[in-house]
């Protein structure tokens, strides 16, 4: 009965407190849903003024967007004809130039070549002029005249009247011998010079496989030449062109080289001169066309920017708008669920009031449960009393019967002990006889012992007394012989050797014997005399005179020496002025060498020195951008970059100092994963403001970065697209990062190995959309 009305009451007080909870909290939701419906009708109508805004922005947007692109256009079209005119006209400088290049270096190098050949001429000219200088010789014929007069070319003019040595002029011969028949006068070859008329005249031009047969054909003073150089004289002398090298026919063919030369340099001046006024108006025009294609660019490029904002204007109201018209949607839906709430709350309010009235009394039940327990809990205590001396008495007789179990569990040992103890005292008398015996037979030992010692002592005396007899007779033997073998071993090296002392010197004796047999007959040969005589002549004394190694050695470097000086050379002269020339060649390439080095450290000097001027400009922009680019992607902090391992810009490295906020200042290796990531991006962008590119490609870039992070860097790329002309490329697979993007491509394989590429435009996307 008590359980039963401790559970009545305890249900009747949950009803009653949760009825009046219920109550309460309905209240409670009546109030706030009151307050909610006012704040959203609020809400609601400030939306509706922001969504018409939004709609007025995005109409002005639109029509900015159709103005951009139709300037886009235009300006396509005209940057299209801009590149195709400047194409042409590159195409025509590149061929211009080719051609001055080509031109040029022709001329240049005939210029070298006419100015090495005036330096060897005039080198070779004497300050008296010689015969040579004033002749002039059809070209091909040059081997052939310096075959005919030879050497006698060097000679001047003089007169009749003078001292000097030279040519002199005298009339034609009245009666002259004629050349044989198949001669040609070698006169028709030479001109510039009178006074050379007779010898000319006797010397004929012949072909090398006729020379021989007419020689025995001419007269006295008449000679014979071929183009090669071969010469056939009267009195039966003869030369070949390949055996001697006339240096006036070298000097004749430099001069008519020259001269064609200086003729083909007039050429190539006149042809380099067309082409350097060809290749500048050319150049004139390309350059014309290059300006007109990067004013072209140029309007191309504002209008894709006026674009681009014009895009990001629109889909920044697109997106205002949107937002807009969702927040006044998601606003009127909470507006109508504000007030669903609140009548279903007052619906639940008066269901509660009627439950709480509907509710019996709950002290009268309280009350009643008391009467129940106190009867109760009077029956416990005299039910826990006698249970207490049931258990005193059952514990008690437990407690005797365990008692008797362990007597008689003893009483069973002790006899089991009292048997044993029996047993063992038996044996133990048995073993106790054993051990008399035993220790009776011990007793009678130690006087057999002593006895035994005794004898053994005696013996052990006298043979230790032997022994020692015997080991001094041994030592004495032994030291016997030693000395004896020692004996017999000195005795046989003496006698080894006096043996090797007799052989060496038979050795010695015969070597010299045979010595002396070959130096008397070596005398006999070269002298034709005996080492008697040879004595006498040489009037020394033996005794003083040096050994025969001594003497054999000096021959032997005499001779050496002669060996070492070798043939006489006959053209040492020849080969010297040769030396000389190839010494003064390399002196003057030594010269210019060291002139080229001097001009190169000077140029390394000056590109170095503008190398660390560049250097450090463009590390102070960079490290400038560095830190506010940080800053903008961190919200805070600070970074820079250090130059280290070298005072010089050229050879130093780079470190990367960072402190994002809340961290301590350290390298760029310290920071996390994401932290890197961002910070490198920051580095990356800052290169870009100091020097921009057309494109840059970032390849998953975003994949450390969490999702506020990608944020961050989604702006900084607009901000970069803002400031520069760079078009960005991103690989990603960042949904935030695609969101952001102007442009998307991917890659589909709708057929098995089968892939295609697909791109879409999310400004016409969602332009079409809207």
């Amino acid at each position: 009965d008590l359980a039963q009305k401790t559970e009545d009451v305890a249900r009747l007080a949950a009803r009653h407190q949760s009825a009046h909870r219920l109550l309460s909290d309905c209240e409670t939701t009546l109030a706030r849903n009151k307050k909610g419906a006012e704040n959203a009708w609020e809400s609601l109508m400030e939306a509706k003024n922001v969504l018409k805004g939004a709609q007025q922005r995005l109409k002005a947007a639109q029509i900015l967007e159709a103005e951009a692109f139709t300037s886009s256009e235009l300006s396509e079209t005209r940057l299209q004809d801009a590149e195709g005119v400047r194409t042409r006209s590159q195409s025509l400088e590149s061929e211009t130039r080719a051609r001055r290049s080509e031109a040029d270096g022709e001329a240049s190098a005939l210029r070298a070549e006419v100015a090495a050949l005036e330096k060897l001429v005039d080198r070779e000219t004497c300050d008296k002029e010689q015969v040579v200088d004033q002749m002039r010789v059809v070209a091909g014929f040059e081997k052939a005249v310096g075959a005919a007069l030879s050497d006698d070319l060097k000679a001047s003019k003089v007169k009749m009247t003078d001292v000097a040595t030279g040519w002199v002029i005298l009339p034609p011969y009245n009666n002259a011998e004629k050349l044989p028949d198949g001669a040609e006068p070698l006169s028709k070859f030479v001109s510039g010079t009178e006074v050379l008329t007779r010898r000319i005249s006797q010397i004929g031009l012949v072909d090398t496989k006729v020379g021989a047969k007419l020689q025995p054909l001419l007269a006295p003073g008449q000679r014979l030449v071929s183009k090669a150089g071969d010469l056939w004289r009267w009195d039966g002398y003869k030369t070949l062109g390949n055996d001697v090298l006339s240096t006036s026919a070298l000097r004749f063919e430099q001069v008519n080289r020259l001269t064609e030369l200086r003729d083909a340099l007039a050429g190539a001046d006149k042809v380099a001169e067309a082409a350097g006024q060809a290749h500048e108006e050319a150049s004139k025009e390309f350059f014309e066309a290059t300006e007109a294609d990067k004013w072209a660019r140029e309007a191309r490029r504002h209008t894709d920017k006026a674009v681009t904002e014009a895009s990001r204007t629109l889909s920044r109201a697109e997106a205002d708008r949107n937002l807009a018209q969702s927040r006044l949607e998601s606003l009127e839906l909470m507006v109508k669920r504000q007030e669903e709430d609140a009548l279903v709350t007052r619906a639940q309010f008066e269901s509660a009031e009627k439950a709480v009235a509907g509710l019996g009394d709950l002290n009268t039940a309280r009350c009643e449960a008391e009467d129940v327990k106190t009867t109760v809990e009077a029956s416990r205590i005299k039910m826990m009393t006698k249970r207490s001396l049931c258990d005193e008495l059952r514990l008690e007789g437990e407690s005797r019967f365990r008692r008797i179990n362990d007597v008689e569990r003893e009483l069973k040992t002790w006899r089991e002990r009292l048997e044993t103890a029996d047993q063992r005292s038996q044996d133990i008398l048995g073993r106790q006889e054993d051990t008399k015996q035993k220790l009776r037979e011990a007793l009678e030992k130690p006087k057999q012992i002593s006895e035994n010692r005794k004898k053994n002592a005696a013996s052990i005396f006298e043979a230790e007394k032997r022994c020692k007899e015997a080991a001094e007779a041994l030592a004495l033997g032994e030291e016997a012989l030693r000395e004896r073998m020692q004996s017999e071993r000195e005795f046989e090296r003496i006698a080894s050797e006096a043996r090797e002392i007799r052989a060496a010197s038979h050795a010695r004796a015969d070597a010299t014997q045979d010595l002396e047999e070959k130096a008397s007959e070596r005398i006999k040969e070269e002298l034709n005399q005996t080492p008697e005589q040879l004595l006498m002549a040489l009037n020394r004394d033996v005794e003083k005179m040096p050994g025969s190694d001594s003497v054999e050695a000096e021959v032997s470097a005499l001779k050496r020496q002669r060996d070492a000086l070798g043939a006489v050379n006959l053209r040492a002269e020849e080969d010297a002025q040769e030396v000389e020339a190839e010494y003064d060649r390399l002196g003057k390439e030594k010269t210019d060498l060291e002139d080229a080095v001097k001009t190169l450290r000077t140029g390394i000097t000056n590109l170095n020195r503008e190398g660390r001027e560049r250097l450090l400009t463009a590390f102070e922009q960079v490290n400038d951008n560095f830190g506010v680019l940080f800053k903008h992607l961190f919200g805070g902090g600070e970074a820079n970059l250090i130059m280290v391992e070298s005072e010089d810009p050229l050879e130093a490295g780079l470190e990367i100092m960072c402190q994002p906020p809340g961290k301590k200042l350290s390298t760029m290796s310290l920071l996390s994963g994401g932290e890197q990531t961002l910070t490198a991006l920051a580095l990356i962008f800052a290169v870009f403001l100091a020097n921009p590119a057309p494109i840059c490609v970032l390849d998953e870039v975003d994949a450390p970065l969490d999702d506020a992070n990608v944020t961050r860097f989604c702006e900084m790329l607009n901000e970069m697209c803002r400031r520069t002309d760079t078009r960005f490329l991103i690989i990603t697979h960042h949904a935030i990062t695609m969101a952001r993007m102007d442009r998307l491509f991917g890659v589909t394989m709708q057929e098995q190995g089968v892939s295609q590429l697909v791109s879409v435009d999310l400004k016409k996307a969602e332009a079409m959309v809207a």
